[in-house]
């Protein structure tokens, strides 16, 4: 059913004051949840919903939570208490008093990300940037030039070996058997693990040959159980059907085969190399991420799958800009991994950094240097926005992690920039006080005798 409408709570409450009356008005989050437009929620968001059914939780609860968990690197359990403890999150949030008991369990965010999906996720971010544009904190001037880079984003797996990957894939099938009373003549548990055990022993221990061998247990003993399982259940139900699936899939690949299996639980995470010195190879999925040159808005990201080529990306970002933003960008700087691309996509002159400094005037050069100001923007997007690994699952959890990172990035863009706007008030404040004090020690110093330092005294006196 579609969600709740809030109570008319414009009435004062007898024995308890509103949020609004006992909090600091000039906060950056009260500011932040007046500017946001959250009507635009409830009505993209509305039709997802059906009209029969209990009462879903109120959209600007799920949309304000989902906010508040990336801009502040925090869990579905960590910001659902947080909530309950910090009156600004739950003003930010849409209540008009403060409450003392839970609204909803974790959980309930999971299935709000899966009803809302990737694609209307975008809006999220897209009002981010409305409400700098708003504020006037992001003009059409930004959206002159753009840099657009990709980065990986990790998932959330155990890093990939063959003899692991084979172990596991045994044991998920003896406890499928099990579940279903299906029997089976062995299920190696004792010797299966043993192997395990000593193969990761002997390849510490740099003797490959012994660790090979009994790497080759490990498989030999999946084979087992999977043939065992096709013999007794030839007409397996769907879930037992992909796990024999994934397991083929672990027989049959070889070392340098492409689109291997490097996880059972995310069959969708991909080797990717960006050639790093700290880390030679990422397990995840490519992100493409768009800012602006002044003042490092971001203004668009996706998640894509298949390790598609850079160059191959670039056309689709500068959509997803004017899309969310409604200008198109006129500049758009990449680096060299976006080679083959033509100098002009659209309105868009594309610069690619292969020109030397002599080549360029120094604006030029000035901008092109600006283009590595990308590079910290997806730094803490991965270190502070819950980016560097992905607890979501499926390729639209891909998706949505690396949207819902960059709202958050653009969060506390808006919430430092309202901090930065009221220092500057305080500021102005401050130096009409002190032009104040200095006015009245000018009076002061007037009607002081010039040849006395005690003010006039009274003639009556």
């Amino acid at each position: 059913m579609k969600p709740k409408k809030p109570k008319n709570q414009d009435q004062a409450d007898l024995f308890r004051s509103r949020l609004d009356q006992i909090l600091d008005r000039t906060h950056p989050l009260f500011v932040l949840a007046n500017q946001i437009d959250w009507s635009v929620f409830e009505n993209k968001f509305g039709t997802l919903y059906a009209d029969k059914g209990r009462p879903a939780l109120p959209t600007r609860l799920m949309v304000g939570l989902q906010y508040l968990k990336h801009a502040f690197d925090e869990s579905d359990e960590s910001v659902v208490a947080r909530l309950l403890e910090n009156p600004y999150w739950q003003y930010f949030c849409g209540y008009d008093f403060f409450i003392h008991r839970l609204p909803l369990d974790p959980s309930s965010l999971v299935r709000w990300r899966k009803r809302i999906g990737p694609k209307q996720m975008e809006q999220l971010l897209a009002e981010t940037l409305e409400t700098a544009k708003r504020g006037e904190y992001l003009t059409e001037s930004h959206m002159e030039r753009v840099n657009v880079d990709t980065t990986v984003q990790e998932k959330v797996i155990a890093f990939p070996t063959d003899a692991r990957l084979q172990h596991k894939a045994r044991v998920l099938l003896v406890k499928a058997a099990k579940d279903r009373g299906i029997p089976l003549r062995q299920s190696y548990l004792r010797l299966g693990k043993r192997a395990l055990l000593m193969a990761s022993r002997y390849a510490h221990a740099r003797q490959m040959k012994r660790a090979r061998r009994e790497q080759k247990k490990v498989k030999n003993y999946l084979g087992r159980v999977y043939r065992n399982l096709l013999r007794v259940c030839p007409q397996p139900d769907q879930e037992l059907a992909e796990l024999l699936q994934l397991s083929q899939r672990l027989l049959t690949q070889k070392r340098h085969d492409k689109n291997k299996l490097y996880s059972l639980h995310a069959p969708e995470v991909e080797c990717i190399s960006k050639g790093k010195a700290h880390k030679k190879y990422e397990f995840g999925c490519k992100v493409s991420v768009a800012t602006t040159s002044k003042d490092n808005w971001i203004v668009g990201v996706e998640a894509l799958h298949n390790n598609p080529f850079d160059g191959h990306t670039l056309k689709g970002a500068l959509k997803q800009v004017k899309r969310l933003v409604g200008w198109g960008a006129d500049h758009a700087y990449v680096d060299k991994g976006y080679r083959g691309n033509p100098k002009q996509l659209g309105k868009t002159n594309v610069h690619l950094a292969t020109r030397r400094k002599s080549s360029m005037t120094p604006r030029e050069w000035r901008w092109f240097k600006r283009r590595s100001a990308i590079e910290p923007v997806i730094g803490h997007m991965k270190q502070d926005h819950r980016m560097d690994r992905n607890y979501l699952k499926g390729t639209d959890g891909d998706k949505m992690n690396a949207i819902l990172a960059a709202c958050g990035f653009n969060l506390r863009k808006l919430l430092r920039a309202l901090l930065w706007l009221l220092f500057k008030e305080l500021d102005r404040l401050k130096l009409q006080l002190l032009s104040f004090i200095g006015l009245k020690w000018s009076v002061r110093k007037l009607i002081r005798r010039p040849d006395q330092s005690r003010p006039l005294q009274s003639s009556l006196a």
